[in-house]
């Protein structure tokens, strides 16, 4: 390794000692240096967002260093980090210590404008990875004194340092945003507000007594779609909606002069003001309402429509919701699959977040297979009403973590009396049905399960009994196989039908889970056969699927990733979630895990998953099949190198596996 400060650059070539004239032509070769190093910085973030006066700080305390290939610039036994790399020229490798990621081909790789350890100096501790020359390499250095005071005096390199990967994605979002290519139009549209910031105008109200048509013309005049009916202290009673005017007075053909009271809906939905918009839109999904009211400490402050929340309005979130609940038929169903399409472009479109997307795709497809599931029981020819049962969703179904691609993943949970038929009986009872059900889910544009994990599989409706032995076998017994293909039943979520079976069913395994650590080692050990795609030679590793060449597998290589580590943390810390991110937030509520690292795992997770719903909604938009598969060639630059990030998260997700069960 060779060295030098950027000032004595042109001595340290020449290795003479120079006079007045030789040392001001090296000032200037140096002050030449500085310059270069600077319009270098200028092309990489943070330093392309730094002012003049912090990057100058950063440049003038730089110093140089080259390093031969195989040298290693950073080690796990060194101790804490002393300096931050930023990589000039050449290619700098990362691998784990245990010394055999060269064999298995995930060594990662960082290039010219990338800094190296961030974390680590952040924190003060060892790096957690070996960091090698690849080939001769140039790197700027920054000491970790000078480092530690920029991180005070720069907002933007302390956003960068503590914040790497949601600052990079701030820079996408303004870029896509710059570009115009969500056309969102003025004013806010997140649904990450709260509601009380969404409030435009006062409520329009009246009181109990009042007439029909006096409240009719009080909505035209203020020209609202709905009016509240409160006491004297504004507290609101009921709520009455143009809908209701249709349902409640028209047909029923009530005289207008009848008071409020007999045609309101009592006891309207409220939410404080505090309570996030989206929120708001979950609420409305689930109880099928177009308007909720905002309370706070008794008294209405306003009210909240579902226009209020989505200013694209192609298709309506509450709309869709009663019609699926008021489908007469599954033939009716199917068309609306549709319908959750352009739902998701256009709250792609408004900005919504990919979890909150998630999460209404989710709630969107519980209602359909909610439906299906009444329609095929009240079509049944042997009427199973007396049985107690429930339909439980497996993988993202059950961790509320849905796409528009998913297939079905599900099954039944029954409950055994003692002095009543035995499990062979009921399940030769409920298998046909649950055919019936299986069958009318796909038809809706849910695809039978290629691994038949479908509760129409008699080996998939079990009583609850039944299931404790399965997941015993599993746990006390299970090989690798096994455990790889039953990873999926622990996400398991309760769609239809009483929950208390089920959630006996969760604190029952949770309490085996946490005690078995040979389990979750094989658990573990599963998860890390799965790596991120980082390449050696190139950024990724990309693979050829089909007629796709060059292509990386998103679901399968960059979210399962962080759903496996998720998962086994919650086996082994009793945690009850199904969902990723809750997992991960409950771990490091558990202390299991450090809240910084939760954070960014978390960023880069909800990262990998829009990328997927976008790729899904174009897909769907062109009337293209729906596939996982990218190739990191058609993103921008910004997409590959925030991706990029993203896949050195989940290895660290790994790393803290590999650590936790001396893998």
């Amino acid at each position: 390794m060779t060295s030098a400060s950027l000032p004595a650059v042109l001595s340290a070539r020449s290795g003479i000692k120079m006079g007045d004239d030789q040392h001001n032509k090296a000032e200037q070769g140096a002050a030449s240096d500085r310059g270069d190093v600077r319009v270098f910085l200028r092309q990489y973030a943070p330093f392309d967002d730094m002012t003049d006066e912090h990057l100058g700080y950063l440049v003038d305390r730089l110093a140089i260093r080259v390093y031969a290939r195989g040298e290693a610039l950073t080690h796990p036994d060194r101790g804490p980090v002393d300096r931050l790399f930023i990589i000039r020229s050449g290619r700098v490798g990362g691998e784990s210590p245990r010394g055999d990621d060269q064999e298995a081909g995930n060594v990662w790789e960082l290039r010219a404008g990338e800094c190296f350890p961030v974390g680590a100096l952040v924190t003060g501790k060892p790096a957690r990875t070996i960091h090698r020359a690849l080939e001769e390499t140039t790197c700027l250095e920054l000491e970790e004194g000078d480092f530690t005071h920029l991180l005070h005096v720069s907002e933007e390199f302390h956003a960068f340092c503590t914040r790497r990967l949601s600052t990079m994605l701030d820079q996408l979002l303004a870029q896509y945003q710059s570009q115009e290519v969500k056309g969102l139009g003025n004013g806010d549209t997140s649904l990450d507000i709260p509601l009380g910031e969404r409030l435009r105008r006062e409520p329009v109200t009246c009181r109990e007594e009042t007439t029909i048509k006096e409240a009719l013309q009080a909505m035209d005049t203020q020209r609202v779609g709905s009016i509240v009916v409160t006491d004297d202290r504004l507290r609101p009673l009921g709520v009455f909606t143009l809908h209701d005017l249709l349902r409640r007075v028209a047909l029923p053909q009530v005289p207008l002069d009848r008071p409020m009271r007999e045609v309101m809906t009592s006891d309207p939905v409220s939410m404080p003001r505090s309570a996030f918009a989206f929120e708001a839109a979950m609420v409305m999904a689930q109880h099928g309402i177009h308007h909720v009211c905002v309370v706070e400490r008794g008294r209405l402050q306003g009210v909240i429509s579902e226009r209020d929340l989505f200013t694209l309005q192609r298709v309506g979130l509450v709309n869709l919701t009663r019609s699926i609940r008021r489908a007469a038929s599954v033939e009716a169903l199917a068309p609306l699959q549709a319908d959750i399409h352009r739902l998701v472009g256009q709250m792609i479109d408004q900005g919504v977040k990919v979890a909150q997307i998630m999460q209404m795709i989710t709630l969107l497809n519980d209602h359909i297979g909610e439906r299906i599931i009444q329609l095929c029981l009240a079509e049944a020819d042997d009427d199973v009403s007396d049985i107690d049962f429930c339909w439980i969703a497996f993988g993202s179904e059950g961790r509320q973590e849905q796409t528009l691609k998913t297939d079905q993943d599900n099954g039944i949970l029954f409950m055994v009396d003692d002095d009543g038929p035995d499990a062979d009986a009921i399940r030769a009872r409920l298998v046909p049905v649950a055919q019936r059900i299986n069958q009318a889910l796909d038809r809706c544009g849910y695809p039978l399960c290629p691994g038949n994990i479908m509760a129409g599989n008699p080996e998939c409706c079990l009583s609850l009994e039944e299931w404790q032995q399965r997941f015993k076998r599993w746990i006390d017994q299970g090989t690798p196989e096994h455990l790889l293909k039953a990873a999926i039943f622990f996400d398991f979520r309760v769609i239809h039908g009483p929950t208390g079976g089920a959630e006996g069913l969760r604190t029952w395994l949770l309490e085996r889970t946490s005690r078995n650590s040979r389990f979750r080692k094989q658990m573990a050990a599963n998860a890390l056969r799965n790596r991120p795609p980082l390449g050696v030679i190139r950024d990724f590793v990309t693979r050829t699927h089909g007629d796709q060449r060059n292509v990386i597998d998103l679901k399968l290589n960059g979210v399962t990733p962080f759903v496996d580590a998720a998962r086994i943390f919650s086996l082994a810390h009793r945690l009850p979630a199904t969902n990723t991110v809750d997992r991960l937030e409950q771990a490091a509520e558990a202390g299991a895990l450090v809240r910084g690292d939760v954070e960014a795992w978390v960023i880069a997770y909800h990262y990998i998953q829009v990328l997927r719903t976008r790729q899904h909604q174009e897909q769907a938009a062109a009337g293209k099949p729906l596939s996982n598969h990218v190739s990191p060639n058609e993103l921008n630059e910004l997409d590959k190198k925030i991706l990029k990030e993203a896949f050195r998260e989940a290895r660290k997700l790994q790393s803290k596996l590999t650590s936790e069960y001396q893998l």
